[in-house]
């Protein structure tokens, strides 16, 4: 039998503070223990501790202050475009727990901009939906959705703590095609910050996705308010001219 190789000692202390993280031992910004402190716990050299915390640093999990120490970081949300995704799917498999709240579910009349979104007539009923979304009991967006009064019948009976596209797709029988997505940098206002736990003010993602169906009608028009430290969006780009 060949003989066991172990793994570099640097590599299992990073595993295993790592695996702290995610479990929610070390919440979001959190300090570490010291230099000292991890080379007493783990019987190890101050080099060794310095190399996981510097493979934690890569994977953007920690980051270092000067003069401080180490602390974590607030878990990103990763969407890679062209894909459509949802919350809970764009996190998937990351080892961090995730959560959503409903706030609130309403009929109410649409206000120009999402009855212009949705192509509805100005005033006409639409169902508003606002969810908070947690990761590893950490609030990092507010969803405020709205759909069409007839699609939105269809999601009443569901569980709205999901991912909302699935719900579409594989319960209400509502395939969807693709979407349409802005985002801009704002500063995050009084009502968000309380929602958000949030100082006025702070850095917001502001995302505005309009999901439409595989037939070409409006089906989801959404403002995401998501903090700036928690998320991040890839755009792949084709390199040919027109």
């Amino acid at each position: 039998m060949a003989p066991t190789v172990s793994s570099p000692a640097y590599l299992r202390i990073r595993n295993e503070l790592l695996e702290l993280i995610r479990c929610g031992a070390y919440r979001s910004c959190d300090r570490l223990p010291s230099e000292t402190e991890l080379q007493r716990r783990f019987n190890v050299s101050r080099v060794t501790v310095r190399l996981a915390l510097e493979a934690l640093r890569r994977k953007g999990v920690v980051r270092s202050q000067q003069g401080k120490g180490s602390f974590v970081c607030m878990p990103k949300v990763v969407h890679q475009t062209p894909a459509l995704l949802g919350f809970h799917e764009a996190i998937e498999g990351r080892g961090y727990a995730t959560g959503s709240r409903v706030l609130s579910v309403n009929e109410r009349s649409a206000c120009h901009d999402v009855a212009h979104a949705l192509q509805l007539r100005r005033k006409a009923s639409v169902l508003e939906v606002r969810r908070l979304r947690c990761v590893n009991d950490q609030r990092v967006s507010l969803d405020v959705s709205h759909f069409p009064v007839d699609v939105g019948a269809k999601l009443l009976r569901e569980d709205l703590t999901g991912d909302i596209f699935s719900l579409l797709e594989r319960r209400c029988g509502v395939p969807l095609g693709r979407a349409d997505v802005s985002i801009e940098a704002v500063a995050c206002d009084a009502d968000t910050a309380l929602d958000l736990q949030l100082q006025p003010k702070a850095p917001l993602l502001h995302v505005r996705r309009l999901t439409w169906s595989t037939n070409g009608r409006p089906t989801v028009f959404e403002h995401l308010y998501c903090r700036g430290d928690a998320w991040q969006y890839g755009v792949q780009l084709n390199c040919g001219r027109p």
